[in-house]
């Protein structure tokens, strides 16, 4: 098990988890209401830095995106006088990183990637080793807990640095606005009254180590899970098979009867909250009770899976369970026990579950205990098919493909002479449409009983959706942002494609790196393999920057 060391939370509640922790128990909230505000010409309710703070927190030669994760990552260091070394990992969880730069005149593939951004951070804190983005829509947080318990446990790595970070930017919150997801007035978690969420932004790091006194007591991470839905892109499945399922996972050896609390994802939509609370049911754990913090801090994305981890740790410490602010009358199905003010306990141990688009659900179940560090053992990855397209050519186990044209055009005949009969094709983005005939050609002959997750890596996202997505809101007086443009902003949309299309429930998740990394990708790749439920995994580079650029290197691996 993986033990949690240090950690910050900087929000617009404070730049301390003690701050943070104590505002929100005493029933505070970040939330306000803005007539208009970011660039977007409609009114809206989020938690947003005021512009003293996002003063005091801009540091000198990088985007405040960038200054606000290493100072949540020093401020976290600072705790624990840890010096990172060749054994230290650095994973960044976020949703749109920097897309905030992404303007119609500034659209450097450089400036906006994650990778770049995550390498910038980084080097600011000592950290040598390749970073890892986790770019897995709104489960990233989780995510990347779950990555780096892996990895920890498996011995790649001896401390992992894990921070949350997502700053709102009109690109976002028109986003989210053209999908009809948010709501002007402060959310209702769970509440018949709720119409949706509210949008906010926030660091939050997490300092594990496989590397410490074995007599200690410390909350650890006990298991973790991610599961696919396999439903649709940006609609969880009324049944929630896959949150159902992380959490079955999850809490398999595990005594239900010690767990005080499901901090639940709880955004306030009227589908998530709903599929959320069938999935608690249908995984017999709704005698537990259930909380949600988006009424304090709103939704803050990326961060959302390490700060809520924090804060429900935090509370434990003081036996107390967080209420859920804004929730009044049960509005979803079961029987559920929604905490609506501060309860006490005195369990120490925990169930953190989320979901997002793509399909993604994950769960992650914490304790705090003796400290305990046992290396499990690492299963190499045993590549079995292999698949490498490029602007003009295919290449399957070695073997040359009779292809025609080049660039986007050859991905439309290959699609035509290789499947033809899946119509959906033609709405995906590029980058979806890369993957998505990639896996088609590995996974043709694949049996209908494996359990195959999906993993993919880039540098630089889902670039050319956003580009796309940016025409749409460019012009003040021509306010119009696409939904189905939106969607594709989310790389981990890809992954979400191949599974609606091949029936994968198994993990999905998207990794941004600074550059192409074989090492760090097997890693990612032995970790992932490492979930008990998963035989295949289908994984390997997947970019595309325009319809002239793009590259496909996929691997099928087994155990």
């Amino acid at each position: 098990m993986a033990t949690i060391i240090a950690d910050n939370i900087i929000s617009p509640l404070g730049f301390t988890t003690d701050d943070n922790y104590q505002a929100i128990v005493s029933g505070q909230t970040a939330l306000r209401h803005y007539n208009s505000a970011n660039g977007v010409p409609f009114p809206f309710t989020a938690a947003l830095f005021s512009d003293a703070q996002t003063t005091a927190l801009q540091m000198e030669g990088y985007s405040l995106f960038e200054s606000v994760a290493i100072r949540s990552i020093n401020a976290a260091l600072q705790q624990i006088a840890f010096t990172p070394d060749s054994h230290t990992a650095l994973i960044i969880s976020s949703t749109k990183a920097n897309v905030g730069l992404l303007t119609e005149t500034t659209t450097s593939e450089h400036v906006i990637s994650p990778g770049v951004a995550a390498q910038a951070i980084a080097d600011a804190v000592g950290i040598t080793t390749t970073p890892i983005v986790v770019n897995n829509a709104c489960i990233s947080g989780v995510s990347a807990l779950i990555t780096a318990h892996r990895l920890l446990t498996l011995g790649i790595y001896k401390h992992c640095i894990m921070c949350g970070i997502d700053l709102q930017t009109p690109f976002i919150l028109a986003g989210f606005q053209s999908l009809k997801a948010l709501s002007e007035t402060p959310c209702r978690p769970f509440d018949i009254e709720r119409l949706g969420l509210n949008l906010g932004e926030a660091a939050a790091t997490i300092v594990l180590s496989n590397d410490t006194k074995s007599d200690t007591i410390a909350w650890q991470i006990n298991s973790g899970c991610v599961r696919n839905d396999a439903f649709h892109i940006s609609s969880p499945s009324p049944h929630g098979e896959g949150c159902t399922s992380a959490i079955r996972q999850t809490l398999r050896d595990i005594d239900k009867r010690q767990l005080a609390v499901i901090n639940a994802h709880g955004t306030a939509t009227m589908y998530n909250d709903q599929m959320e609370a069938k999935a608690i049911s249908n995984a017999d754990v709704a005698n537990i009770t259930v909380n949600a913090l988006k009424g304090y801090i709103g939704h803050t994305m990326g961060a959302a899976g390490i700060l809520e981890t924090i804060l429900t740790a935090k509370a434990l410490d003081h036996h107390t369970i967080i209420g859920t602010k804004g929730f009044d009358e049960m509005g979803v199905s079961g029987r559920l026990h929604i905490a609506t003010t501060n309860e006490t306990t005195e369990k120490q141990s925990f169930l953190k579950i989320i979901s997002g688009f793509g399909g993604c659900n994950a769960a992650l179940c914490l304790s705090k205990s003796i400290t305990t560090h046992t290396l499990v053992k690492k299963h190499q990855p045993t590549i079995i098919h292999r698949i490498k397209i490029t602007t003009h050519s295919v290449e399957i186990d070695g073997q040359q493909l009779t292809t025609t044209d080049s660039g986007k055009t050859m991905l439309t005949a290959l699609y035509k002479t290789h499947v033809g009969n899946y119509p959906r094709y033609y709405k995906m983005d590029g980058l979806a449409r890369l993957g998505f005939l990639a896996s088609e050609l590995l996974l043709k002959d694949m049996s209908n009983d494996t359990h195959c997750a999906v993993v993919f890596f880039n540098k630089y996202a889902s670039l050319n959706a956003d580009r796309a997505f940016l025409h749409t809101i460019s012009d003040a007086n021509n306010f119009f942002p696409s939904p189905s443009e939106f969607v594709y902003t989310l790389a981990n949309i890809v992954n979400g494609e191949i599974a609606i299309r091949h029936h994968l429930q198994e993990e999905t998740c998207f990794y941004v790196l600074p550059e192409h990394d074989e090492q760090t990708m097997d890693n990612i790749a032995t970790a992932t393999l490492a979930d008990t439920e998963t035989d295949h995994l289908l994984y390997g580079w997947l970019e595309y920057t325009d319809d002239n650029n793009f590259y496909a290197e996929l691997k099928i691996a087994t155990k």
